[in-house]
């Protein structure tokens, strides 16, 4: 199977070897969120309507047009493997679970991607909806790790190592892959949350999310005994935190009573029980800033979990 590299330039531009694929262009009038909403006791509800749910912009109530179960729209999924060093010793247990993920969350009309990253970004498996062929693509995870100098590969260094490209990975996939396209947008990503060598940003990792509807669910997993004899490493799950919290996405960690395969589990259920909520702002200005978004509902006793803003974007030039 042919491996796309995805490549950061050191401008900050970014390129995908190869030709995009056709996209459906989003309406840009409607700003759309997806949301989860759960009970005091953390469990999901999946069962809402439209009017239980207030939508505020800048602390202004706005009317909402669309407004879907998960089970109406199609979902895309972006899976983000960390292959650093640290995570050597967990690849098997990731391709595993990844795989039955895989098998049980998508249906008809449903794609995924799949990106590995280290010092390094690679796309393994470009969109598809075969179980099978994401399989293959996790067959050839592998440790990338540890190189240095001007020339190690697709994505160039200027002297110095790179470990882990987290966010120049998250930007890839939510800027080259997601952006284009329409229904419910999701990015699972598998680290233990350190990022060494990104060329992006954090910040600039959440805003291409935001701009493309993309979820970010994060997946603190780390190999204590990859940082030494006392297991002091990792300690990312902050980053991984903010990341989500501001794209209506949720950090799940991994440890003895909550491995891999249970999250997953639990990342699928989420999925079953999304609202995809759709509004067009009353603020028609599209001045490119930012505007803060509040999903309320009015069952106080609930929470939703969604996006925290959008960019309010302007229109391409014709």
């Amino acid at each position: 199977m042919r491996i796309l590299k995805l490549t950061v330039l050191t401008m900050g531009c970014v390129l995908l070897a190869q030709d995009q694929m056709p996209t459906i262009k989003v309406d840009v009038d409607v700003v759309n969120i997806l949301a989860s909403v759960r009970d005091k006791r953390g469990a999901l509800i999946p069962s809402l309507q439209k009017e239980d749910f207030t939508i505020l912009e800048d602390g202004k109530a706005q009317p909402i047009k669309y407004f879907t179960k998960e089970t109406d729209l199609p979902l895309t999924i972006g899976l983000l493997v960390d292959v650093s060093g640290s995570q050597r010793n967990l690849i098997d247990i990731e391709r595993s679970a990844a795989s039955q993920f895989f098998r049980d969350v998508l249906r008809k009309k449903d794609l995924a991607f799949l990106i590995m990253f280290g010092e390094e970004t690679e796309l393994l498996q470009d969109y598809t909806g075969s179980p099978r062929l994401l399989t293959d693509g996790l067959g050839q995870l592998q440790v990338s790790s540890g190189v240095s100098g001007i020339h190690p590969g697709p994505v160039p260094t200027m002297g110095g190592p790179r470990g882990t490209v987290l966010y120049d990975a998250i930007y890839l996939a939510a800027n080259e892959k997601l952006k284009g396209e329409v229904g419910r947008k999701v990015i699972v990503v598998i680290t233990d949350g350190v990022d060494q060598g990104s060329r992006l940003t954090r910040n600039q990792a959440i805003e291409a999310a935001q701009k493309s509807d993309a979820v970010i669910y994060s997946i603190d997993y780390s190999d204590p005994r990859a940082y030494g004899p006392f297991g002091m490493g990792g300690g990312g799950e902050g980053e991984l935190r903010k990341m989500s919290d501001e794209t209506g996405g949720r950090v799940y960690k991994v440890d003895r009573k909550h491995p891999l395969d249970e999250v997953f589990k639990e990342l699928q259920d989420e999925m079953r029980s999304q609202y995809s909520i759709g509004f067009t702002p009353t603020n028609e200005v599209k001045d490119g800033g930012y505007r803060h978004l509040d999903v309320r509902l009015a069952n106080k006793d609930l929470k939703a979990q969604a996006r925290k803003g959008y960019y309010a974007i302007k229109p391409e030039a014709k």
